[in-house]
């Protein structure tokens, strides 16, 4: 739970350079949009979001021995790479390993948009 606390607060202050060291280097994250991208492509798309707004709601963790799987939904406003603005919903899921030497990084997430309600 701290660790997914700190990935919000790295988009509530727009410090990308806090979710770095969270994320495993062969993490995986397949957006909304179901574009794949990488630990590097990940961290530069996060570099050049501004965050207007950022929160979780209804986070729930289960630990598998060396494995979490961690579960929200995620709200978030601001402007992306070509100063266009989102606002955003989804519900996510992060897959999180407990790594050999102790420490737990992020392997993978998924992300599905939340239609508005009608």
């Amino acid at each position: 739970m701290a660790l997914e606390n700190q990935w919000l607060q790295a988009q509530k202050t727009n410090s990308p350079d806090l979710v770095a060291p969270l994320l495993a280097d062969k993490f995986v994250n397949t957006g909304v949009d179901g574009k794949v991208t990488d630990k590097a492509q990940t961290l530069a798309d996060q570099k050049a979001r501004k965050y207007a707004s950022a929160e979780y709601d209804n986070v729930h963790v289960s630990v598998f021995g060396n494995t979490a799987i961690a579960t929200g939904e995620y709200k978030g406003t601001g402007t992306d790479a070509a100063g266009k603005s989102f606002d955003e919903h989804e519900r996510w899921t992060d897959t999180w390993v407990k790594m050999p030497d102790g420490k737990w990084q992020c392997v993978a997430t998924h992300g599905s948009p939340v239609a508005a309600a009608r």
